[in-house]
């Protein structure tokens, strides 16, 4: 569970941006919309703060849901979310988004470019991936791309076709991969083949996880997609070891925690773990260094002996012989007689 401390002004009412509604709402999910205005909300109404669980409570939503909204806004540039701690607590202020600018949308003329056959074709192309008629601002949006990023149409393409083969046609997620080639300087076909299978491995595996995990959604916050990653590449660990982590960590807390579980892949990554076979020769050899309490060797009670030394004592005691007779005749006087 998260804690979102608020940097806010008492106010009765709460004041939504006019830009907001225009540009940004469109285009996000409903419930990134709910949490923005919520947030919103207990910012200028001089909220303290309010952890997801509460947010997620009140707007019916997943914790996971809360989180990934305001990894979404960050991104989009309208708040600004900074750790507290490695506990998960964060610092959101949200920004003034009336000097944002429209980019560089207005500095191409789309009826020119439509009158070029290869942009014409281009776009024509992408339809046909996509399964549906482009709007304006998604061919300006694709055509700034071949300027901006330096895409060619035929990586341009080989990118929509990698997103529609997932399932995923609309603007905001293309947007997104298309800014992660970008940052990753994938220039021609072969450079996106090889992102495209080094990536598709990651997250095969990744997914396996989060299945294990009973997570449905894969739109994991960023920190938890490092770790992820972490334990994949960097300790190289196969998914059997994670999994058992993720059985180490159920058994102990009762919970799935992604800070528990990294932990202790950290810890048996110290120890060079790299089977299963690892992890139970390590428990076995655990398990022998403990005292044995039941050993009486090893206890602070020799029953054994004490036994044998109270029996001795009683067996060496000198017993006397009685004339039970001769007793009889002196308790009732007839000695004398």
């Amino acid at each position: 569970m998260s804690t979102f401390v608020f940097k806010s002004r008492t106010s009765n009412y709460t004041p939504v941006s006019n830009i907001f509604i225009d540009k940004f709402m469109p285009k996000a999910r409903g419930e990134f919309v709910k949490v923005y205005l919520l947030g919103l909300k207990y910012c200028v109404s001089g909220e303290f703060g309010v952890s997801s669980q509460i947010m997620a409570s009140a707007l019916h939503l997943l914790e996971t849901d809360v989180l990934n909204a305001w990894n979404y806004w960050n991104d989009e540039n309208i708040i600004k979310i900074i750790p507290i701690d490695n506990m998960g607590n964060y610092n959101i202020e949200f920004l003034d988004i009336s000097d944002i600018p429209e980019g560089k949308e207005d500095n191409i003329n789309l009826l020119e470019e439509l009158n070029k056959n290869s942009t014409k074709d281009m776009l024509q192309d992408i339809e046909k991936l996509l399964g549906r008629p482009l709007s304006s601002k998604e061919m300006t949006m694709y055509i700034s791309w071949l300027k901006d990023f330096g895409f060619s149409p035929e990586l341009l393409l080989l990118l929509i076709e990698y997103c529609a083969s997932k399932g995923k046609t609309d603007c905001r997620y293309i947007e997104k991969i298309a800014l992660a080639w970008f940052d990753s300087k994938i220039k021609t076909l072969d450079d996106a083949q090889v992102f495209i299978k080094k990536h598709e491995d990651k997250w095969i595996n990744i997914r396996k996880i989060l299945n294990y995990l009973g997570i449905k959604d894969a739109e994991i916050m960023k920190p938890q997609e490092e770790m992820l990653s972490k334990w994949i590449n960097t300790y190289k660990f196969p998914t059997d070891i994670i999994f058992k982590a993720c059985d180490v960590c159920f058994q102990r807390i009762n919970k799935s925690d992604f800070k528990y579980i990294d932990g202790i892949l950290s810890s048996w990554y110290k120890d060079g773990i790299k089977t299963v076979e690892d992890i139970d020769k390590k428990d076995i050899k655990k398990d022998t260094k403990k005292p044995n309490y039941n050993n009486n060797s090893n206890s602070g009670f020799k029953n054994n002996n004490y036994n044998k030394s109270s029996n001795s004592t009683f067996n060496n005691f000198k017993q006397r012989d009685y004339d039970f007779d001769d007793l009889k005749k002196k308790l009732l006087g007839w000695d004398n007689k």
